[in-house]
Parts: C-alpha cells; sequence; structure tokens
C-alpha cells in the first residue's frame, strides 16, 4: 500500500505510528532534499511521532525555533529547521556530525548561530523557554551550551544555560544541577522559573529584567554580539520559544532519540 509518509511499504511493514502529520511531513521532505536521499521509514516514524506528540501534549506552539540536530543523513540535513530559522554553521564539519548522537563542539571556534533573536521567541517577556539535549556533556564548567549576554540594555538581559548546569532566564534566577546526559532547560511563565536538568526540574520566583534582540546561539554565548563561552558537548536537539512544559518536552525528545537510534 502506498503511504504517503513512508513510500511503498507492504501491510505488514507498516510501523505503528501516528496519522501522518503536514508539519513532519514538510520537515521530513526538507530534510531528505538536503540530503539527497531518502530517511528510513523508522527515522520518519520517530520525526513523525514527535510532531504529533508534542501537539497532543500542547507544547507544539511553544517551540517558534528549533533543530533536530539527528536522524538527518549529512550535516546539512542536521541543519534544516525543524521550526523557525535555519541555524547560521559556523566552522562545523561532517565529521562532527553523527546521526544517532549530534554535532558536538570543540570549545574553541564551532557554534551555531540560531538565527532567532531573544526577543522575538515569544509573544511576551513573561514566556520564554531556552532547551537542549546532551548526549554528552561538557567536561569543563562555567561554558555556554546556548543563550545571549546583553549588556548593551539596562538592566542586562541574560538568557543562557552553562554547562555546570545553571540557568537564567530574562534576568535574574538561576538553578545549580548535577552535570549530566539529557534535556537541560529553562522556561519562565510570569515570575516563576522552572529549570530541568537530566530529569530533575527546580523551581524559582524572579521577575522578568529585560530581553535582547540579539539572536541565540548554540555551543556558545552570544555576548554582545561575539561568541564566548564555547563548549564542547554533544547536543541532538534544540528549542526556543514561550513558555512550555519542560517535563513533556524532555520525554518527547527522550523518546526521539531513542526511537531514532533504533532506526538507524
Amino acid at each position: 500500500m502506498l503511504s504517503p509518509l513512508y513510500g511503498q511499504l507492504s501491510p505488514l511493514r507498516v510501523p505503528t505510528i501516528a496519522p501522518p502529520d503536514a508539519d513532519a511531513l514538510a520537515y521530513i521532505a526538507a530534510v531528505e532534499a538536503a540530503d539527497g536521499a531518502t530517511l528510513e521509514d523508522g527515522v520518519k516514524s520517530a520525526i513523525n511521532n514527535f510532531v504529533t506528540g508534542c501537539k497532543s501534549d500542547g507544547i507544539w506552539n511553544a517551540i517558534k525555533c528549533s533543530c533536530i540536530l539527528a536522524g538527518a543523513r549529512t550535516l546539512a540535513g542536521a541543519l534544516v529547521p525543524l521550526v523557525g530559522s535555519a541555524p547560521t554553521n559556523n566552522n562545523f564539519v561532517s565529521g562532527d556530525y553523527d546521526r544517532e548522537t549530534g554535532l558536538i563542539g570543540n570549545q574553541s571556534t564551532k557554534y551555531l548561530n540560531s538565527n532567532q533573536p531573544e526577543n522575538t521567541a515569544s509573544s511576551s517577556i513573561d514566556s520564554f523557554h531556552l532547551a537542549i539535549n546532551a548526549t554528552i556533556v561538557e567536561a569543563s564548567s562555567n561554558l555556554s551550551y546556548g543563550g545571549v549576554y546583553d549588556s548593551s540594555i539596562s538592566p542586562i538581559a541574560n538568557s543562557a544555560i552553562l554547562t555546570n548546569v545553571q540557568f537564567s532566564n530574562r534576568g535574574d534566577g538561576s538553578g545549580s544541577f548535577t552535570k549530566l546526559a539529557g534535556l537541560h532547560g529553562t522556561s519562565r511563565n510570569g515570575n516563576t522559573i522552572n529549570f530541568r536538568s537530566a530529569g530533575s526540574t527546580y523551581s524559582i520566583t524572579s521577575a522578568p529584567n529585560n530581553e535582547s534582540s540579539l539572536p541565540i546561539y548554540f555551543f556558545a554565548r552570544n555576548s554582545n554580539g561575539t561568541a564566548n563561552l564555547l563548549c564542547n558537548p554533544r547536543i541532538s536537539f534544540y528549542s526556543i520559544g514561550g513558555t512550555i512544559d519542560l517535563a513533556a518536552l524532555d520525554s518527547r525528545v527522550s523518546t526521539l532519540m531513542t526511537a531514532l537510534a533504533a532506526a538507524i
């Protein structure tokens, strides 16, 4: 039988999946165009299930800018955005990319510019999230998985995930966790900031200070327009946007990465 998601399959080979989703189909097509080759049925299924799962959880619309830095056959395919703007690649090469575990930095020259300004990631200063999934963690401390720091405005705008692991979210407020592989993210909802790292969540109360027009970087922090605190983890996913349920996002990303590894 002919499936719009999987091509020509016999009934016995059709995976158990959610119905094909238009956003997932468009992303898959764009990745395949960048790769110059089709993706495996299991990879397509994993992507489709991730998108439909995020929609059923009510978190899809909170994602303004995102890349799945895994699954694609090539680095070019991995840099196709799932949502929003495509990142600008600074010095990553094909050898830095692994289909199962993502893209690895080098702590000196390699980083991604998401091309997503921090101040347009959501409709309100009270709503913002920043998240990455690390499959191999940074060995050093006080470097940056991603974020922005803008001292040109007052109060200073600061949204970042640091590798020790600490967080900031549109101003004051930080949490510190054990540095483990997994999802690391921060989500602001009004004066409440939730931090999540490797399966643990912590909340604080802190009013937002300011937001920056600078774009958010990954594998580094955009500090007043310059990449600094560059790090060398392996990252397989990132997301920027409005207030989000970090535990739900964590669960969906974990399931996605497990399914991709099984399919490749």
